[in-house]
């Protein structure tokens, strides 16, 4: 069940998209270039943005048909900055969600994430442009990467999903929420994928060029009894969503005094034999 809090229908915001160009777009990682934001060699665009107010139509919006749904699920875990807990107890719960909600019968959590834009957190900040966290190639080497080539190749006729479930460590969320892309509008043609360079590996992602018949949403003041459920890849290729856009951004209604945005994003593989 989700509960409605407050927000407007909609707001106007600036995103940050890729421009299309022959070349390969590349990004010099923070971990490459020991910078605190990432370096990008690709041109990029600002766009006034319509993000409408996700909770007016929370119960329509679905994994399958938009790539992302809300979700009131309240944790056990009372610090979600204590690696233990989270690695333990939120994990087993984040499978259970994703299990519950989308049938699947194996679970694999691989990593999380904190953000914020806090300074004296020293954990990632939000993203602040928009992509997708795998592509159609680094989907696949993914499923590699986590079970391994034997078992990668065993499952390798068994559909499989990831999942990004984002959750406010603290909230309301006032500042730097998040936006996501309605995946029903989203031409494939305007994902770019883009290397992203690190000291010893280079992966790869999807950014994102603007289309004007892109629809987006977010979900004000989000709560940490919330959860966020985000489709990050779909091996499967008949129609459905497979890929879901997202960013942070700036909300211009966002009072001068609002708290740090704090959150956690656990990712997860799902397998559905």
């Amino acid at each position: 069940m989700q509960r409605t809090t407050g927000g407007h229908s909609s707001v106007t915001a600036t995103l940050t998209f890729l421009v299309k160009r022959d070349e390969k777009p590349y990004v010099h990682t923070e971990a490459l270039t020991g910078a605190s934001e990432p370096q990008y060699f690709a041109e990029q665009e600002e766009r006034e943005i319509t993000i409408r107010n996700g909770r007016l139509r929370s119960t329509s919006l679905s994994l399958e048909h938009n790539g992302f749904e809300l979700h009131e699920r309240e944790t056990a875990v009372d610090d979600l900055y204590d690696d233990d807990k989270v690695t333990t107890t939120y994990y087993a719960e984040v499978e259970g969600l994703i299990k519950e909600v989308t049938g699947a019968s194996r679970v694999v959590i691989f990593d999380h994430t904190r953000r914020s834009d806090a300074e004296q957190r020293n954990n990632r900040g939000p993203a602040s442009r928009v992509h997708n966290d795998y592509t159609e190639r680094s989907g696949r080497e993914r499923i590699r990467d986590v079970l391994g080539e034997e078992e990668a190749a065993r499952l390798g006729h068994v559909p499989v999903a990831q999942f990004n479930l984002w959750r406010p460590i603290f909230g309301p969320v006032k500042r730097s929420p998040l936006a996501v892309l309605d995946a029903s509008t989203l031409d494939p043609d305007d994902l770019m994928a883009t290397d992203l360079i690190y000291p010893n590996r280079i992966g790869e992602i999807y950014h994102l060029a603007y289309n004007p018949s892109q629809r987006w949403y977010y979900f004000p003041h989000m709560r940490c009894e919330e959860g966020l459920l985000i489709k990050g890849y779909d091996s499967r290729d008949d129609g459905r969503v497979r890929f879901t856009p997202h960013t942070a951004f700036q909300d211009p209604t966002t009072p001068i005094d609002a708290p740090p945005r704090e959150s956690i994003e656990v990712r997860a593989l799902a397998f559905f034999e």
